[in-house]
């Protein structure tokens, strides 16, 4: 069995063992979106194993593009869910809808880190693969500006490294950063790729460190969710009281028909 053979094994198992982990805990409640993201990628993952050993390159590669566009989708939805997850102290206050206005924020930062990601696309890319992996690393690059968000804004969002939300945000922004180093130098390289191959397995060996810090902070118990500090409190409350003031107006204000049976 070859190096990636084992990584690509080490890997399903690990996120096997953070499925295992998540159910036993209840955290599939407060994240569902994010037990199934991983349990995509273990099932992605043994599926990606077979195939490479049992099909023609022809169908690896129409797998691959499927499983691209799934993996990038599912990993949106864990992003948006990471964010409405801390707000959840201040849930109730916020109008009918922040979920979409959150999940609208996060895909307006997804279209102006586009053009930047292009940048991170090697050129050996051609076809379908070369938009593909920009996806890949547009959304590696949105992890990362979570992920950075998150932990500057720690105090202010009441959060602290033995909250879930920051333990998972923190997995993917380290694994991120990795991959997108390794992308860059892919970028710049020159000669025959398999010379770099090394640098591809260094991204797998980082998202095993990954799978093993989230399991690592998963088996250590959580800390009760703190209150937001007064300034992010009062802020968020001003914008939800407001939201919700503009609909009482607009609910409340006569209409045309409501008018013409008072004339």
């Amino acid at each position: 069995m070859d190096v990636d053979s084992v990584l690509t094994l080490s890997s399903a198992v690990g996120e096997a063992v953070v499925c295992v982990l998540m159910v036993r805990q209840k955290m599939w409640r407060k994240m569902p979106l994010f037990l199934t993201y991983v349990a995509w990628t273990c099932a992605s993952d043994l599926a990606a194993f077979y195939l490479q050993h049992r099909s023609t390159e022809h169908f690896y590669l129409r797998f691959y593009l499927v499983e691209t566009i799934i993996d990038s989708i599912l990993q949106f939805a864990v992003l948006v869910e990471l964010g409405w997850e801390v707000l959840r102290p201040v849930r109730a206050s916020l109008p009918r809808g922040a979920v979409v206005v959150l999940a609208l924020l996060v895909a307006l930062a997804g279209l102006a880190i586009w053009p930047l990601a292009g940048k991170a696309v090697p050129a050996g890319y051609i076809g379908l693969t070369q938009p593909l992996f920009h996806l890949q690393q547009t959304v590696a690059i949105l992890r990362i500006v979570v992920f950075l968000v998150m932990a500057g804004f720690s105090q202010l969002l009441a959060i602290g490294w033995r909250d879930r939300e920051l333990q998972v945000a923190t997995g993917l922004g380290l694994y991120s950063i990795v991959s997108l180093m390794v992308s860059v130098v892919h970028t710049q390289q020159r000669g025959n790729a398999d010379d770099f191959h090394w640098l591809d397995q260094a991204v797998s060996v980082s998202y095993l460190c990954t799978l093993a810090y989230w399991v690592f902070s998963f088996v250590t118990k959580e800390q009760k969710r703190k209150e937001f500090s007064p300034q992010m409190q009062h802020l968020l409350l001003q914008l939800g009281g407001g939201a919700r003031a503009g609909r009482i107006a607009l609910n409340d204000f006569p209409n045309d028909r409501s008018r013409k049976k008072d004339k």
